[in-house]
This record gives C-alpha cells, structure tokens and sequence, in this order.
C-alpha cells in the first residue's frame, strides 16, 4: 500500500473499500479501532500523512492542493473496484477535495463520500491559529475538545502534537477553495450536536455539493464525538455502504 495507506485488517474479498482521512493533527491510527466494526464485507484503509507515527521523518505537507493530489494518487488505483471516503474535521475537507479531484480526472467516483464534523468549502473560513505561540495551540485544542485537556498534563507528548497541530492548522487556514461542479456521488454528513466549530445549518449546506443526494445524522458530544460515539458512527457509515454498494455484514 506504500507510505501513505495503512490497512490493519486486509480483508481480500470485501465488496468496499473504505478510505479513511485523519483530522487536523491526527495520524491513521485514530481509525485503528473500525475495522472489528465494519464487518467483513468492508476493508478499511487509513491514510498516513506524513511527519507523524511511522512517517515522523518526513517533511510536513502545509498545501492542500499538493496533499489533495499525493493523497488521490495513493487512492486512484483502488478507484476501479467499489470505494468510499470518510473525513474528520480537516480529514473531511480533504476527502471531498480527493474525490473533486478523481472526478475531474475521469476516475470512478465514491460510493458514498462520509464528511464529519466540517463545513463546506463554500463556508470555509480562515484563521491565524498556526501563528500562535504554544500556549495559544493548546488553549485552541482544549477549546475544541475538553478531552485534550490530558496533553497538558504530558509535555513530552505535547512536544511531538504541537508541530503537527500547527503544520495541519497553517494547511487549512491557507486553504482556499475554488468552486467545482457538484461530485456525481452521494454524500453522507455526520456532525456532533456540541461542536462548537459547525452548526446544522452549516453542515446542511453539504446538500449543494452533490448532484446524488446528501444524508445527515447528529450525534452526542462536541467536536470529537466520533470517539466516545464510534460503534454509532461506524454504524451509520456500514448502513450507507450497505444501501450503496450491497455490503453484506
């Protein structure tokens, strides 16, 4: 699969892949828990990008247009059998970027396109978080999520979150979208009741993306509700490829 997919548990006669997009200073593994939950009829494969984990000695990407085209590369040769995308956060914007790209390339589209916890591009909004100093960074990630209160406790892992964070914040705050025909693929919105980043209507606004429907479904918790919420969430996205793609369980 090379650098930039990781897949924890090959399933060699899946009918769907699922391609997984970390959010904004998150690596594959935030999605190594899913593949128990997805059944055998769907191979799940996480994308690595680079500077963290195993790929911590690579260079940072800070350039959505430069990820978008490396990531959909790693993506295209897949693209002949049945496959899907799912993206947190910045791990969205990035998902719906590939698969405007595949698109235009004239490759299969996804079966489903699964964006949680991001507005679309037409209200993408920019920022100045990746300038802060650390303390900044930190107060941003505790605002986002209560639970990431525990990195303060662990300096020597903030140590190693912190660039990361800020890399994936300068990617995004520098990100400007461009506006594209609607993705011949429908879309499936997954949004957390309490995320203070994203409101319904915003997330809604997804519809306008898609020329074959979009779907939505809220769940408890703030903006990382997909971790205390994942046997629901990962539910809702085998539901979608089961309507999709024929998965069998």
């Amino acid at each position: 699969m090379g650098a930039w997919l990781r897949c924890y548990q090959p399933r060699t006669t899946a009918a769907v892949k699922l391609f997984c997009l970390p959010h904004a200073g998150g690596a594959a593994s935030a999605y190594r828990a899913w593949p128990g939950l997805l059944g055998d009829g769907i191979e799940m494969h996480a994308v690595q990008y680079p500077g963290r984990e195993e790929r911590f000695r690579e260079a940072f990407i800070d350039d959505m247009d430069v990820l978008v085209e490396r990531v959909a590369a790693a993506i295209r040769p897949h693209t002949t059998g049945r496959y899907a995308l799912f993206g947190h956060s910045m791990g969205g914007a990035v998902a719906y970027e590939v698969a405007a790209h595949l698109q235009r390339l004239g490759s299969p589209v996804p079966a489903q396109l699964f964006v949680s916890g991001r507005q679309p591009p037409e209200l993408h909004w920019r920022g100045e978080l990746h300038t802060r100093d650390d303390d900044g960074l930190t107060a941003e990630l505790i605002r986002m999520g209560p639970t990431n209160a525990a990195l303060v406790s662990e300096p020597e892992l903030l140590e190693l979150v912190l660039p990361v964070v800020r890399n994936d914040y300068r990617l995004m705050e520098t990100y400007r979208p461009v506006a594209r025909p609607p993705l011949q693929c429908p879309i499936t919105v997954l949004h957390g009741a309490d995320d203070p980043e994203l409101t319904v209507e915003q997330a809604r606004a997804w519809g306008a993306r898609t020329e074959r429907g979009m779907r939505f479904h809220v769940f408890a918790g703030d903006h990382f509700y997909l971790v205390p919420q994942r046997e629901s969430v990962v539910a809702t996205v085998v539901d979608a490829l089961r309507r999709a793609c024929a998965v069998t369980p």
